[in-house]
């Protein structure tokens, strides 16, 4: 990758860090589904109405939005409610580079190196060691967030199906999606009378993390990942993710003071240790996008 491309996904898993420390916050004043409804509104407008036509096929923006906006967002805010910390959570999400390269050799036929399968595997036991620290009252969420991580990998392989030429128009019309459905599965779920008492009782920590979670680390993160992905293929990619459990670790630990238990620390070691084996890429330039969505998507990964 080049140095830039690296730096901007050391940033975008900066901004993904710090974000779950933010949910939490947020998760203090809305109920979850509330909460991801609004973040997806606030992150969808008044920029829909300036960004014109997504660029793709509306299958695509549908289907993103339904796997990362309602399906992801969804479990991982529900799982975070229901008990996970935001350190361990920003862990066990990470997850997702392992789904992502399985999803992709499944369906996309992409076949990730033998030192980068290695890699994953490391991970994946690192998520289990954090598992199994976490499930003290919390399996559920635990659980949620490991389906929201599998849904996540989903939408990596869609986005690359779906090979927008602007990433950033596409995914603010992928916002568009989700805050209708989550705010119906929120009023039979949650109910409305807490729906209404948190909107009615909204403060300055409820509206900014919910500009944060919109702004920054949906609008920014998740069009700069995008651009990432139609760049380079999956495997060299999505062990750069690895790198927010890092910064969601060290973040809980600061702000929230989340204890870091010698479960977590082996864990987040095995989760680090994929970072370098994932750098080890079966090729050395990059895949350069062209203007055709069908040469982005044929694109090796």
């Amino acid at each position: 990758m080049k140095p830039l491309h690296v730096a901007l996904a050391v940033v975008v898993a900066a901004v993904w860090g710090v974000n779950f420390v933010v949910i939490d916050v947020g998760l203090r004043d809305f109920p979850p589904l509330l909460f991801s409804a609004v973040r997806f509104l606030l992150a969808a407008l008044p920029a829909v109405f300036f960004v014109g036509r997504p660029g793709g096929a509306w299958r695509w923006v549908i289907t993103v939005g339904i796997t990362l906006g309602i399906m992801k967002f969804g479990m991982l805010f529900i799982g975070m409610h229901a008990g996970l910390p935001p350190g361990l959570a920003s862990l066990v999400l990470q997850g997702q580079a392992v789904f992502t390269v399985l999803i992709a050799a499944v369906l996309l036929k992409e076949r990730a190196s033998r030192m980068q399968i290695v890699g994953m595997a490391i991970a994946s036991m690192g998520i289990v060691l954090a598992g199994l620290d976490s499930t003290a009252g919390t399996l559920a969420g635990f659980l949620l967030v490991v389906g929201a991580a599998a849904c996540w990998g989903l939408s990596n392989i869609a986005m690359r199906k779906a090979g927008p030429p602007d990433t950033f128009r596409f995914m603010v019309w992928v916002r568009v999606v989700p805050p209708i459905p989550l705010a119906l599965l929120s009023v039979p779920f949650e109910g409305w009378e807490a729906d209404l008492r948190a909107l009615r009782d909204l403060n300055l920590s409820g509206v900014g993390a919910a500009l944060y979670v919109a702004w920054g680390a949906t609008l920014f993160g998740f069009a700069a990942w995008g651009y990432l992905l139609r760049t380079y293929n999956a495997p060299t990619v999505a062990p750069f993710s690895l790198l927010v459990p890092i910064f969601g670790l060290a973040a809980a630990w600061i702000f929230q003071g989340e204890r870091m238990t010698a479960l977590t620390f082996c864990a987040t070691a095995l989760v680090i240790a994929v970072i370098a084996v994932g750098m080890v890429r079966r090729s050395k330039k990059p895949v350069v996008p062209e203007t055709e969505p069908k040469a982005v998507t044929a694109a090796a990964p």
